[in-house]
Parts: structure tokens; sequence; C-alpha cells
């Protein structure tokens, strides 16, 4: 298992917020490069986010979808990609104070040839993408997501 923690300088619904709504899934984290559609259950266990991973015209289409759910504390997905495999990814989120939080991101490979790679070389591919993703969804939450409406 791969772990990542960051500190995100907005409220744990506010973060929270970000990880509820598919469509921002493509905005943070790394890899997705399109979202094709979202259940209209999603956040729910067993919704789904479909999306495409990849430079166009080298996308893969595939699924991510929610394994378990403890809103606004924790969320875990299933995160498919194949022909490489799939792999349970958990976000839990714990309050520092009403205006911050730190989200601790955790990854394994459960499917597929990736189960079969050392960890060492899992964590040396993982950790800086999942850092970055985390950087990502700190940018959402702390940026104004989502955008207020105004007229």
């Amino acid at each position: 298992m791969v772990q990542v923690t960051r500190t995100i300088q907005a409220p744990m619904d506010k973060v929270f917020a970000v990880l509820a709504d598919g469509w921002s899934y493509a905005g943070w984290v790394v890899g997705a490069s399109h979202i094709r559609g979202v259940d209209d259950t999603w956040p729910s266990v067993g919704a789904g986010i479909h999306h495409s991973v990849g430079p166009w015209p080298c996308t893969i289409e595939d699924t991510t979808s929610v394994r378990a759910i403890d809103a606004p504390h924790n969320i875990e997905l299933i995160a498919r990609l194949w022909p490489i495999g799939s792999a349970v990814v958990r976000l839990e989120l714990r309050a520092i104070d009403p205006t911050s939080c730190e989200v601790v991101m955790t990854e394994r490979a459960v499917g597929g040839p990736g189960r079969l790679l050392p960890h060492a070389f899992q964590a040396l591919m993982l950790v800086p993408r999942n850092r970055e993703s985390l950087s990502r969804l700190a940018d959402l939450a702390e940026g104004g997501y989502p955008p207020s409406h105004t007229h």
C-alpha cells in the first residue's frame, strides 16, 4: 500500500465536495483526461465515473466506482485501468480546525499485472502521482470550488 498526506487550507466539507462531484475527477486525478459520464447516484456505493485516461488519441476508457463512503470523512474507490489492472484508492479527511483538513490518500493494486509489481516499484510510480493529485485537489478546494454562480 502506498500512502501520501497533504494539509489543505479548506474546511473538510469543502474538500469532500470536490470528491463528491464526479465531474471534477479529471481536474484533480493525475492521468484522467476526460469524463465521459457520471452515474446519477455518484458518490453512493457502486456508482461510477466513466473516464478516459491518457493523452488523446491514445486514451483508454474505463470506470472508477465507489467501494465505500462515509461522507465527509472518507471515500474508497475501485480505480480500473485495463489492461494494467485495478487499485483500491482511499481518501481519508481529518479536520485540523474549522478552516483546514488533512487528506490521507492510500492506494494498493488489487487486480491485473499491476498487483505483481514489487512495493518499492509501485511506490516509485505512485507517490509522485498521488502527491500531485492531492496538490490539484487542494487547488480546487482552496480556490473557491465549487464556483459560485451570481447573476
